[in-house]
């Protein structure tokens, strides 16, 4: 098979001459991890224990969200990124969930917008203020109903503003316009349960992983669907697009070795590389850095993250080191390039969650210079949408707006998402109508009657409300400009 390679080794075996003809240039070669001082990290959070195969974790520049423990309902924690040390144990959650939360996913394009999933078969969409919670948020702006089942994963479009993916355990994939409420598109291609999802660069496409052992390449818009058996194991796989359009995968192989490849979604006939690493159980969650091409693997209950180089020369795939720490993790957070620090030449911050704490861990390239690394860090994903919801719906496609890094990242202050209400009843079917369209006559006379004079005092229960309110307001004005 074109790519297969002998299992990775932490080094270069020690019968390998060390000769200039096998040592790869690469300005990423020597990226060490390294975990912050105890101070900088989060201590005392409750991190969930629901069995789902999901980060619990969702980091931008702003903020640090948790899914934690919580009785009654389902609940996550979010903090100011600058807030470390110790959290209270009363400080205030999201807690508008009914069940366990399972999945939650920072909006790329408001750092103050989260979208959330849960066993309930909702998905909810939050604005989280700037400062820090001072009580709990239990409103969304909108809730997402459409899935019969619990939905196991939230993802935002790339590009496109307020559009949102959700896949449920009814094996369905959902689209949205959060904008309005409405579903844009729904999808049961999947047979089984729909293990992970990744948009492409534009979200022109989006890549699955299914519990029938099959990577599917999804058009939304055509509603075309491509199928591919990458690895040969029953356990779960993971698939991520790469900036080039080519597809990163993790899996098992039949002998349940955990396995990584890489493909070309036009040619799925034979891997560009297949990799086999070891024979641990935990799931490998890949996080893609699209600026540099790496893949960072994280295994649930692993202590350690392998992280790898793709590029265009064989073996493709290139290792590069391993950060091994003492403790394994629960889950797994990972920056946007826009909040690593640039005057550190820190090119990925990662996020570990251990049963009662996060650690953040930097990936740093070691340079002496003070100076900006243009090299390290070329124009990243900002913050601002290329293109409205309906555009995406009718076929258009467009790469993310690029920022600059130099001179480091500001977030924007706090947008208000609104959402057209008008449109969301619109799109739902309702029992509402007006009088004039009544079917009155299909009435008893007794029950009209009764439905007509509950009307009425109804109505009149409005009318007064709305004048006291008048008068508590002119009251309020008088103290306030002291006439009274």
């Amino acid at each position: 098979i074109v790519g297969m390679v002998r299992p990775l080794y932490p080094s270069p075996p020690s019968f390998l001459p060390m000769s200039r003809s096998i040592v790869r240039q690469s300005k990423f070669r020597h990226v060490f991890g390294q975990t912050v001082k105890a101070e900088q990290g989060y201590d005392d959070i409750r991190v969930s224990k629901v069995t789902w195969d999901s980060s619990f974790c969702a980091i931008n520049p702003k903020f640090l969200a948790v899914i934690v423990e919580s009785s009654g309902g389902g609940a996550f924690l979010v903090l100011p990124i600058s807030k470390t040390g110790r959290v209270d144990k009363n400080y205030p959650l999201v807690i508008g969930h009914s069940g366990p939360v399972l999945d939650i996913d920072w909006c790329p394009h408001d750092d103050n917008i989260l979208a959330s999933c849960s066993e309930d078969c909702t998905a909810m969409v939050w604005q989280i203020p700037d400062h820090s919670l001072t009580r709990p948020i239990s409103d969304p702006v909108v809730v997402l109903e459409g899935h019969s089942k619990r939905v196991g994963i939230v993802t935002w479009h790339p590009t496109a503003r307020n559009i949102l993916l959700t896949a449920g355990s009814d094996n369905l994939v959902i689209i949205w316009n959060v904008g309005t409420g409405e579903a844009l598109i729904s999808m049961d291609d999947h047979p089984d349960l729909i293990y992970s999802i990744s948009w492409n660069r534009n979200g022109s496409l989006f890549c699955t992983t299914c519990k029938d052992r099959r990577l599917r390449v999804c058009d939304p818009r055509k509603r075309e669907v491509e199928r591919l058996a990458p690895h040969e194991g029953i356990r779960p796989m993971r698939a991520i697009f790469t900036r080039d359009g080519n597809i990163f995968t993790t899996g098992f192989t039949r002998m349940s070795q955990r396995e990584l490849g890489l493909w070309d979604p036009t040619n799925f006939e034979e891997p560009i590389a297949l990799l086999e690493l070891d024979t641990s159980n935990g799931v490998l969650l890949p996080y893609y850095d699209a600026d540099a091409n790496m893949v960072y693997l994280c295994g649930k209950g692993d202590s350690s993250i392998r992280y790898f180089e793709i590029t265009e020369e064989p073996p493709y795939v290139h290792y590069l080191n391993t950060f091994s720490s003492k403790e394994p993790q629960r889950g797994m957070g990972f920056m946007p390039k826009r909040g690593v620090d640039v005057t550190k030449c820190e090119i990925a911050r990662l996020f570990k969650l251990l049963d009662k704490k996060c650690e953040p861990i930097t990936m740093t390239v070691p340079r002496k210079s003070d100076l900006f690394q243009d090299d390290l860090y070329p124009d990243t994903a900002g913050p601002e949408p290329a293109m409205e919801a309906e555009e995406w719906l009718d076929g258009r496609d467009e790469d993310p707006i690029l920022v600059s890094m130099r001179g480091g990242y500001m977030p924007p202050k706090s947008r208000e998402l609104k959402v057209a209400k008008k449109n969301v009843l619109e799109s739902r079917p309702t029992t509402r109508r007006s009088m004039s369209t009544l079917d009155t006559n299909s009435l008893p006379p007794q029950l009209l009657e009764r439905l007509l004079e509950e009307i009425q005092n109804l109505k009149a229960t409005v009318l007064s409300q709305e004048k006291r309110i008048c008068d508590l307001e002119n009251k309020l004005s008088q103290y306030t400009n002291g006439t009274d």
